[in-house]
């Protein structure tokens, strides 16, 4: 079942000091063991935003710390469009693998001492992600937001379902029909100017920034997008941002 804010915001503020919101990880397995150390060091809780796997040098070891972090109760992590798709390859659906991305951790997948066991939690957890989740003036979602997210909470088994209503948006923000140079979708950020005042949103899916450090957008509805997708896995770096209560 997916974890609703009802039940995990009395929890989290009780056992922790804050959160500590992780961008795209993409295999990154190194910096995002940085990244739950520093965590654990300053009793923050790891929220992490989706795409935790593909490209990377070690998805494996990647999916076993976001897995660890939910059976102990110190983490979870949001649904991402390479998570979905991750899913429903190992489900036996006919997926095409990017040779650098999904078919990358394919591959370490088969190739990992605990690779049956591994897939099997991986799917189970993916299934239960939340596509998007609202903690107070806070909205975390992987791709893109819409004003429903404030007062709907995520579909429950999201991960487990082809992606529909508020779903699609979650997962890959907002797109046109035509794609750009580089072979990815061409994207719109209209979203952003319907976060209003007080909201903050905490996505990841798209690299805005360069240099290392998390691109902020104001919108013109008065709220603020924190887009904390860094390069992690693609030869830029993890991010994370701390938000104490």
């Amino acid at each position: 079942m997916t974890l609703s804010a009802t039940a995990l915001l009395p929890r989290i503020r009780n056992d922790y000091a804050g959160l500590r919101v992780v961008g795209d990880v993409h295999g990154d397995a190194r910096a995002f063991a940085a990244a739950i150390e520093g965590a654990a060091e300053k009793r923050l809780f790891v929220l992490q935003l989706g795409d935790l796997t593909d490209r990377g040098p070690d998805n494996p070891a990647t999916l076993r710390m976001a897995c660890d972090l939910l059976d102990a109760g110190r983490g979870l992590f949001i649904l991402g469009n390479h998570d979905h798709k991750l899913r429903r390859a190992l489900a036996g659906a006919l997926v095409r693998p990017d040779p650098e991305g999904l078919g990358v951790t394919l591959a370490q997948l088969e190739a990992a001492p605990d690779g049956p066991v591994l897939k099997a939690r991986a799917m189970e957890a993916i299934g239960q992600a939340p596509a998007w989740l609202r903690l107070g003036p806070w909205l975390f979602v992987h791709g893109g937001f819409h004003p429903r997210m404030l007062r709907e909470p995520s579909p429950p088994e999201a991960g487990t379902h082809k992606p529909e209503g508020l779903v699609p948006r979650a997962l890959f923000g907002q797109v046109t029909s035509r794609t750009r140079a580089d072979g990815y979708p061409e994207r719109l950020h209209n979203w952003v100017h319907r976060i209003p005042s007080g909201i903050t949103v905490y996505c990841g899916h798209e690299m805005r920034s360069l240099d290392g450090r998390p691109y902020v957008a104001v919108a013109a509805a008065g709220g603020r997008a924190v887009f904390l997708d860094t390069g992690a896995g693609k030869g830029g770096h993890l991010s994370w941002i701390d938000l104490p209560w």
